[in-house]
């Protein structure tokens, strides 16, 4: 197998929207140049959304091979998946529902067990399942696209300044209660990192102090640690207006 050389690119756009048409031609480019299964790990937020919905408009959705593309998440909400908060049905809304993937190519976080924790044990297996290994190797990805979002205090997927989960290590998955209102379960470090490609998706102009430190590596911003083993891309809008 070949490794893989890390990189970073940055590209700002005047506009969300533009930002939104870029992201789904590039990402339908990997698709279509890629051979056998191709995994995609989602994101929540309203700049995905827009991504999502070009996705699904014909001129898109018509060239994307939905019949080798596997759908992951990088997060979720303890809700139930029609609830208007989860990740997960914001991105069935938007595309998944519109598009014919095959509809065990989808894997959502579960929501219906016990616990967070549950729900991040169950996630985990069910990614080692796919990935057909217990560990992760540097020179073969989990994810050939891992997209993100970057919260104004640098929270990345449930991945908030000050929590736990920031230093795991082992575990691919975990729940994250205490952070937020609503308990969540979100992807690690070492899972988000395994990916050919991993973008970040930041729109407004509240966000360009921290995307710029996130950029820079600072530790302290939890976007600053996400290293991938492949590429790392920035979309970026910080208009005005």
């Amino acid at each position: 197998m070949s490794t893989f050389v890390k990189s970073t690119a940055r590209q700002t756009f005047e506009s969300a929207s533009a930002l939104a048409d870029h992201v789904a031609e590039w990402l339908c480019a990997l698709a279509e140049a890629s051979k056998g299964d191709f995994a995609i790990c989602l994101s929540g937020g309203s700049t995905p959304r827009q991504l999502y919905e070009r996705l699904a408009t014909p001129q898109i959705a018509s060239r994307f091979p939905w019949s080798r593309v596997h759908f992951f998440w990088g997060d979720e909400r303890l809700v139930p998946h029609d609830d208007p908060e989860s990740n997960f049905g914001m991105a069935w809304e938007t595309l998944l529902s519109r598009v014919p993937v095959p509809r065990d190519h989808i894997h959502p976080i579960p929501t219906e067990y016990q616990s967070a924790a549950q729900d991040a044990a169950v996630y985990e297996t069910i990614l080692k399942h796919f990935y057909s290994a217990e560990e992760l190797a540097p020179c073969r990805p989990l994810f050939d696209v891992t997209l993100l979002g970057i919260g104004e205090d640098g929270h990345t997927a449930s991945l908030f300044p000050g929590q736990p989960a920031l230093d795991e290590q082992l575990r691919w998955a975990l729940a994250v209660v205490g952070a937020n209102r609503i308990p969540r379960i979100t992807l690690t470090f070492p899972a988000l990192n395994s990916s050919r490609d991993v973008a970040f998706l930041a729109t407004g102009l509240a966000k360009q102090r921290i995307v710029e430190r996130a950029e820079s590596g600072d530790r302290s911003v939890p976007a600053g640690r996400v290293r991938p083993t492949g590429r790392l891309h920035w979309f970026m809008e910080f208009a005005t207006d």
